[in-house]
């Protein structure tokens, strides 16, 4: 049973629109997100489709995972990819991340290794993803202005907030922790619609289930964030992604 985000104050942070280096749908999410200067102004009734960010399962090599993945990119449009890797070596880790760059990349997405910005840059990763402010804090000067640094891991609107201010390209809300735990779907889709309203950073929500894609649209998520929804469907991938990608189209494009 996933546990609720929890609920807090703070003063209203701010911070550049996203640019998801060398990605052309980050570019054009960017110029959208720019007609608004002040990020305290309600967003622009401009709207995008938002775009899949996929979770892959814990992997120790990339052979069947470029396998999976190219299913993937031949039904839905990917705007990124979060590489999981079990704990190994840094130079396994390295080698696991060089060889699913070629596909993930090859495909238009941004390829993110899940907290191990030590090894982006020569791994050839377009970026990472950190679990806390505090992580990204530490980490944001070595990546930028070259590599994306997403957060995750925010349990509170201030860590969402103190994340902003620190530079992240993204915030995530509702993925599972370190032991599967992961806010109840109402509570990711109510942050969600409180930081499209108020915030120019573009946001992810988790779909901890396939159907919760829909409402996270509705929501206002820039992205919404797949794993094991999508590769543990029965159905097989295909099915999975060609679902996901029905669910992410919105019915009207302005609100």
């Amino acid at each position: 049973m996933g546990e609720r985000i929890n609920e807090d104050s703070g003063c209203h942070g701010s911070g550049p629109a996203a640019r998801w280096a060398g990605k052309t749908s980050a570019a054009d999410l960017s110029e959208i997100r720019a007609i608004v200067d002040d990020p305290m102004i309600p967003r622009s009734g401009i709207r995008l489709n938002p775009r899949l960010y996929i979770l892959t399962p814990e992997v120790s090599g990339a052979v069947t995972l470029s396998g999976q993945l190219a299913e993937i990119f031949g039904v839905v449009d990917v705007a990124a990819v979060l590489l999981r890797l079990h704990d190994a070596d840094e130079r396994s880790l390295i080698n696991a991340v060089k060889a699913a760059a070629p596909g993930v990349q090859g495909a238009g997405a941004a390829l993110l290794v899940d907290g191990r910005p030590d090894i982006v840059a020569r791994a050839r990763a377009d970026g990472t993803h950190l679990a806390g402010p505090a992580a990204l804090q530490a980490a944001i000067r070595t990546l930028k202005p070259n590599y994306i640094a997403g957060a995750g891991s925010l349990r509170t609107r201030h860590d969402a907030m103190v994340a902003a201010e620190a530079g992240a390209d993204y915030v995530m809300f509702g993925e599972p922790d370190a032991v599967g735990h992961h806010p109840s779907p109402d509570a990711v889709i109510e942050r969600v619609a409180w930081w499209a309203e108020v915030f120019e950073i573009p946001c992810v929500g988790y779909a901890t289930a396939l159907g919760d894609i829909t409402p996270l649209v509705a929501a206002g998520a820039d992205f919404v964030a797949v794993g094991d929804a999508l590769f543990d469907d029965p159905r097989g991938l295909k099915a999975a992604a060609a679902e996901a990608a029905a669910r992410l189209t919105l019915a009207e494009t302005t609100t």
